[in-house]
């Protein structure tokens, strides 16, 4: 709560809505500038509610929300039955293994920057002496060419692009808002583009080696090319598909996705900007433990390391879970303090982002079955994967990997669904519709 109240400070200290209306057109304002100015007063009262009456009235109110609570949550975020049966312990225990899978690959790429070296070590040399851009302009502009960089290699090899879509502008955040970046989705008839947003926290130097990963995630091929085509394809979708017709595992697990595939083309082979690659799995797997962790209570397993060794067995805390996070991430400790209170307040959407990759995975895979490939490993099979659709903003009742149905069908994910509709001949069909709210923070 106190996070909030300071957060809706700082809107109110530029203030945000009247200092955005001030670019609108000159003919609407007079307009604006009243809307702005009422918005602006609303920020006011709700933060002089949640300060004055709100916070006093929930302190000492347990954090966590439990098990019942997060199994609704986790519905909304997933689409999934997750919380039925043992499906939360059952992701949790994956997310760990997850986390120790990466870690052995960031201690073999840490070994590439600093011989003999942790990967923490690795990250936090990359962060003095490794590539950077210097100043805001200049690392926006980076980032832009980046996107476009991206886009021209791979329209017409991985993916089909209408013209609207290949148009994306890299923006730097507004004070006040999130620490992480993010993506916010083109207008319907792209009189605004989609675009992606750098938070840059006071900060004037850019270090690349974790940035790389991250816009391909934000940008291209990730939320914007997946929620722009959604765009495109606006004029023939249903009401409920405009308004509320989308999953948050779809569209994280794609951008997740969407890393993974940039370094399984070769686009990551420095090490510094693959280490920053497995630094971004890394924080999706620990976001699953984490969260999950915290809002069931269950016990930090027998073999975790660091901070956590002398408490196995236990029961995750706020506390444990912030000394774990960084231990195990390479971002700043705004970031990461901004991360554990996103967990606490928002329960469940952490966790979108790695399974929602995992279901597009089992996605990937079986689209290829179905067209009798053997290899679901090469790059070199994926292209008719790619220019078939992938716009569909629906997720399985029963979420990928597990039987508890006793059917083989609640593997099948809307990622296969989008990635195998090309037919024996190789013909693409009509995209699919379907639309998503903007991104949350990375």
């Amino acid at each position: 709560m106190r996070t909030v109240v300071g957060q809706l400070d700082e809107w109110l200290a530029g203030p945000y809505f009247t200092t955005f209306a001030a670019a609108g057109p000159e003919g609407l304002r007079t307009e604006l500038t009243r809307a702005a100015a009422a918005a602006d007063g609303a920020v006011a009262a709700i933060r002089d509610y949640l300060r004055d009456e709100y916070a006093p009235r929930a302190e000492g109110t347990p954090d966590a929300v439990g098990r019942q609570r997060y199994a609704v949550a986790v519905r909304r975020w997933t689409g999934s039955d997750l919380g039925a049966g043992t499906g939360l312990e059952d992701a949790y225990a994956w997310g760990w293994g997850e986390h120790r899978r990466i870690l052995a690959e960031q201690r073999t790429e840490a070994e590439k920057v600093v011989p003999g070296g942790t990967p923490m070590e690795a990250m936090r040399w990359l962060d003095v002496h490794g590539p950077a851009v210097d100043g805001v302009e200049a690392i926006r502009e980076r980032l832009q060419s980046m996107m476009d960089d991206a886009i021209g290699a791979l329209d017409g090899t991985h993916f089909d692009l209408a013209e609207p879509v290949r148009t994306v502008e890299a923006m730097i955040a507004p004070p006040g808002s999130a620490a992480a970046p993010y993506y916010t989705r083109p207008a319907q008839d792209f009189s605004r583009p989609g675009r992606t947003w750098l938070p840059t926290l006071g900060r004037e130097r850019f270090p690349l080696w974790d940035l790389i990963s991250i816009w391909y995630h934000e940008g291209v091929p990730g939320h914007h090319l997946q929620l722009a085509q959604w765009a495109y394809v606006s004029g023939q979708l249903s009401a409920y598909q405009t308004s509320l017709g989308s999953v948050g595992a779809n569209v994280e697990g794609w951008a997740l996705y969407a890393e993974r595939l940039m370094d399984e083309l070769g686009y990551l082979t420095d090490p510094a900007a693959r280490l920053g690659y497995l630094d971004a799995q890394q924080l999706r797997a620990v976001r699953v433990v984490i969260d999950i962790g915290m809002h069931l209570g269950l016990p930090i397993p027998d073999d975790a390391e660091g901070a956590l060794a002398e408490h196995r067995g236990q029961p995750w805390t706020p506390e444990l879970a912030r000394a774990f996070l960084g231990e195990n991430s390479g971002a700043d400790l705004a970031f990461l303090d901004s991360e554990l209170v996103r967990y606490l307040g928002i329960p469940g959407q952490a966790i979108s982002y790695k399974l929602g990759e995992r279901a597009w995975l089992e996605g990937r895979a079986a689209a290829q079955a179905n067209r009798g490939t053997r290899s679901t490993s090469r790059p070199g099979t994926w292209p008719r994967c790619h220019r078939a659709r992938w716009a569909s903003t629906t997720w399985p009742r029963s979420w990928p990997g597990s039987d508890r149905d006793g059917t083989r069908a609640s593997r099948v994910t809307a990622a296969a669904h989008a990635m195998h509709a090309t037919d024996q001949d190789g013909e693409k069909p009509p995209h699919v519709p379907g639309k998503a709210e903007e991104t949350r923070p990375t």
